[in-house]
């Protein structure tokens, strides 16, 4: 490699509460030349990222500014209410936003959720991040709404969580700088997917192995119309004997 080479790289900015662990296994399986570097971003934070190049892609929260930005949607989540584990929500399977009509909700400024109508009573201020919201939760103060991956990233032994119906859901995407869909993005959109290595949209695909000609099965011989028996020739029939004269 020359001086003037650059070896080539991949950096992947991710939001809080994806885990990119498996993309990222496949990636270094089928590009183990190409290192892949993580990049934590907040959600608000993830699409400025994208634009400045900061990242090659990432993994965002929907909505995003979509103008210069390409998105793959990959899949929704679920919305869950943390609350300490003796709270009496605790006690059902799910609750309603009703069900919160009387608890303190917490609306962190780094919230993803979009409300037409918040439930429960807001606080008196809004916490600076969600981390700081479960901290309050824990304290007894009130109720955080958030995407399930959330609530397991911030687990702790003294909260739990359960899901809340009627709910607006997290969308979680992949998404791409439109003027930078390079070569290495289109290798990470096809692990992304599924796209098995001979994908035929893949662009480093692996020679398919040519499998050996199977010998070809010897033909047998047409069958003969067979030959009717030949008809032996009838008998002349016997007549009476003439006397002699």
């Amino acid at each position: 490699m020359t001086g003037s080479e650059v070896t080539p790289s991949f950096r992947l900015a991710y939001v809080p509460g994806v885990t990119p662990t498996k993309w990222v296994r496949i990636w270094n399986e089928r590009l183990p030349d190409v290192p892949l570097t993580l990049v934590q971003v907040s959600p608000a934070e993830a699409p400025d990222v994208l634009r400045a190049g900061g990242a090659d892609a990432g993994f965002v929260r929907l909505p995003i500014d979509r103008t210069d930005l390409s998105a793959i949607p990959l899949y929704t989540e679920t919305t869950v209410v943390v609350i300490p584990k003796d709270h009496v929500v605790a006690a059902v399977d799910e609750v309603s936003p009703e069900d919160l009509a009387d608890e303190i909700v917490f609306h962190p400024l780094d919230e993803t959720l979009e409300w037409e109508r918040r439930p429960g009573q807001p606080a008196a201020e809004r916490p600076a991040t969600t981390a700081d919201a479960i901290e309050l939760v824990a304290a007894g103060v009130g109720v955080l709404l958030v995407p399930q991956s959330l609530a397991r990233l911030h687990h702790r032994k003294d909260l739990t969580y359960r899901p809340v119906t009627d709910a607006p859901e997290s969308r979680v995407a992949l998404s791409w700088p439109e003027d930078a869909t390079t070569d290495l993005v289109e290798d990470f959109i096809g692990i992304v997917r599924g796209r098995t290595v001979n994908s035929s949209r893949g662009r480093t695909p692996t020679p398919a192995v040519k499998e050996k000609p199977q010998p070809k099965a010897k033909s047998k011989p047409a069958a003969q119309p067979k030959k009717k028996p030949a008809s032996r020739p009838k008998a002349a029939k016997r007549g009476k004997p003439r006397r002699r004269s």
